[in-house]
């Protein structure tokens, strides 16, 4: 983490002595309007002052909560999602824009739901469940879709896939997966040697870690994430927008909708879009 993000860690309450205290201490803090939030937020982006970036999130914290509040079914604790939910928070007051046009809010969920999502999947369970977009899509839904306890029949099978849009295989393996018990690492305490028992601990060897390869990846993650942001700037507010609404917003926009906006046709609204990548193509080669 950066001197800045330890900084604007510091904006979180660190002598609160119960999660019930916590709670109770970020619903007391009031949202900012959004006069008040832009101002922050542009004093924040030309000037990298810490103080304004604690304002931001302290009067954000009460969302971590209430978003994190929605994965309290996977039996991990909540203060812990909570504390994983503020790291993204703080990671999206780093990158907010306040001349795009949104509300932190509403550009901030991405970065909490980001930062809890790989808490839970890296915690759920010892062994990975989730890798693809395709199974970490099955892994949050699947809970919620299953109606009863037992294993799915082949109609709720085929109705799942259909509203997720997987493979029938996705979910049958997902369901597996979730179902599976955790072996033990280690033999167990009263393991009799005469008995030809395999444990992980016995043979698995980690050849995977590679210090120097994860920083060069997690550099060129920055690097590219920071030379869009720099090229999205780029292009006119018209195809900001458009190129937000269909790529990066949680509920993207049709063309159609955009048409309706823009009172002009969706053949228009694609050109557009076409020509918007185009030009954040051309920027991010140079």
């Amino acid at each position: 983490m950066t001197s800045q993000s330890q900084s604007m860690a510091l904006a979180v309450p660190q002598n609160i002595s119960s999660i019930e205290a916590y709670l109770q201490s970020v619903t007391s803090i009031d949202m900012m309007d959004a006069e008040t939030e832009h101002k922050l937020a542009k004093r924040l982006q030309e000037t990298g002052d810490l103080q304004a970036a604690k304002q931001l999130i302290m009067s954000h914290l009460r969302f971590v909560v209430h978003v994190a509040k929605g994965y309290s079914g996977y039996g991990l604790p909540q203060a812990d999602l909570i504390q994983e939910g503020n790291i993204g928070l703080m990671k999206a007051v780093k990158r907010f824009d306040p001349d795009v046009g949104v509300r932190l809010v509403s550009f901030a969920v991405h970065w909490i739901k980001a930062e809890i999502h790989e808490y839970v999947l890296k915690n759920w369970r010892i062994v990975k469940v989730a890798t693809t977009k395709a199974q970490r899509k099955l892994f949050f839904n699947l809970r919620k879709t299953k109606k009863r306890l037992g294993w799915f029949s082949d109609e709720e099978v085929t109705m799942v896939a259909e509203n997720l849009g997987v493979s029938k295989a996705d979910v049958t393996e997902m369901e597996s997966r979730m179902a599976a018990q955790d072996p033990a690492f280690d033999l167990a305490s009263d393991n009799d040697d005469d008995k030809q028992d395999y444990a992980p601990a016995l043979y698995l060897e980690d050849h995977s870690s590679d210090v120097a390869e994860q920083v060069e990846n997690a550099n060129w993650e920055a690097d590219s994430q920071s030379r869009l942001l720099s090229a999205i700037k780029t292009l006119d507010e018209r195809s900001q927008h458009i190129l937000r609404a269909r790529w990066l917003d949680d509920d993207k926009t049709t063309l159609q909708e955009l048409a309706a906006t823009y009172q002009v046709s969706a053949e228009r609204i694609r050109q557009l879009e076409k020509n918007a990548m185009n030009k954040l193509k051309s920027q991010m080669d140079m």
